[in-house]
């Protein structure tokens, strides 16, 4: 661990990946916290939420959606307790958003677990009929000025495309066309590069507009926000939100703006964080190079927090 890292700590909730429920299941059950936001899930929105994300398919489906929001929550709860974590900033990337918007106190969790199903309502009615050839790429082990050269190669021979998350300097996700994505992937292995998964529905694009205006007048007039009372650091340009209405924009604004990490980073980092608690099931943004060259970095996700403490034995 190093030993001149600045003295302040963030609560940071990382984007959404695919999960098993019986990697998370037994956590929403057991922990205390967790227990009480699957209550308060269950009651918004009318259903039994483990019952549902255990029954239905897709890794992006709105009750793992949902699942994620309520797991991150409790997560950074135990983390705070654990630790004795006051944070100076909450950050997060992509879905993680939603849970940071819920933790800092801008939303309700009542009102973050009905906007997360009702954005992925909309979310599933928008890509049903729009953008259905288009996936989301995630690749490592490129560097920007490489992967610029690809891209200037697909849109030369014609090819639509637009980077969705800057990760880390050699860490990207692209959205193209499915047609494309195996000559994509052959490109990016030929300069070193290493594909890793696909989404689908793709994410974080300008061309996803229709999307926002959707969200903005099917959701978002039933959500009230409030000034948080930590601020909220926006992962698409890392400026930091004071108010519930820059709150609200960074929401509706990752529809349609890529994650920029590196800005997130720097923007902690010129406010004097120094170690990070990354809330949630996380197998990306908590271990890349810009974070871990940056922080202190604690895991708090659901196998770590299920397992017992050891008890101090006096002298």
């Amino acid at each position: 661990m190093e030993h001149d890292r600045p003295p302040g700590e963030a609560i940071v909730f990382p984007g959404m990946g695919p999960a098993r429920f019986a990697d998370v299941a037994r956590f929403m059950m057991i922990n205390p916290a967790a227990r009480r936001l699957v209550a308060v899930a269950d009651e918004t929105l009318g259903y039994s939420l483990v019952d549902r994300y255990r029954d239905t398919d897709g890794d992006y489906s709105e009750y793992a959606q949902v699942a994620f929001l309520v797991n991150c929550l409790a997560l950074a709860e135990w983390a705070a307790e654990s630790h004795n974590v006051v944070p100076a900033l909450v950050a997060s990337a992509s879905f993680g958003g939603k849970a940071a918007a819920a933790y800092a106190g801008a939303v309700t969790a009542s009102d973050a677990i009905a906007m997360t199903a009702r954005i992925a309502r909309c979310e599933e009615e928008y890509f049903a009929r729009e953008h259905r050839d288009v996936v989301t790429l995630s690749f490592a082990r490129t560097p920007t000025e490489r992967l610029d050269e690809v891209l200037a190669e697909l849109a030369a021979d014609g090819g639509w495309h637009d980077v969705a998350c800057y990760i880390d300097d050699d860490f990207h996700m692209v959205s193209l066309r499915r047609e494309r994505l195996d000559w994509f992937s052959d490109r990016l292995r030929a300069a070193g590069g290493l594909p890793l998964y696909v989404t689908e529905p793709p994410m974080h694009s300008a061309a996803f507009g229709p999307l926002r205006d959707l969200v903005e007048r099917e959701v978002f007039p039933d959500v009230r926000f409030v000034d948080p009372q930590v601020p909220v650091v926006a992962d698409q340009d890392g400026t930091i939100r004071h108010s519930g209405e820059g709150v609200r924009r960074m929401l509706l604004d990752g529809l349609v703006s890529p994650v920029r990490w590196p800005e997130v980073v720097a923007t902690m980092r010129r406010n004097g964080i120094g170690r990070v608690f990354v809330a949630g099931p996380d197998h990306l943004f908590g271990r890349v190079g810009c974070t871990t060259r940056n922080f202190d970095v604690v895991t708090a996700n659901p196998r770590l927090a299920l397992t017992p403490r050891r008890r101090q034995v006096p002298a």
